[in-house]
């Protein structure tokens, strides 16, 4: 029989998933605002950015599907 998770816990484990997807977009634009003011030019910012939304949605649903899959694993055995 699964252990149900505290409380605690799990606010730990969602409030990580609302910071996924801002800090993977701020890193992103950090990076490409960082090259465009190093190589001097004015379009890298763009680039890091939707690469920073990609990653930032990719991990997200990752991790919601991990959550998800773990859930109907802990559901079927309970018959």
């Amino acid at each position: 029989m699964a252990q149900k998770k505290s409380f605690a816990r799990l606010v730990g484990e969602y409030s990580s998933l609302a910071l996924i997807l801002p800090a993977s977009i701020l890193v992103g634009y950090g990076i490409g605002y960082g090259l465009d003011k190093w190589l001097g030019t004015n379009y890298w910012h763009i680039v890091w950015l939707l690469l920073g939304i990609v990653a930032g949605m990719k991990e997200l649903i990752r991790k919601v599907l991990v959550d998800f899959q773990k859930d109907m694993d802990a559901g079927s055995g309970e018959d």
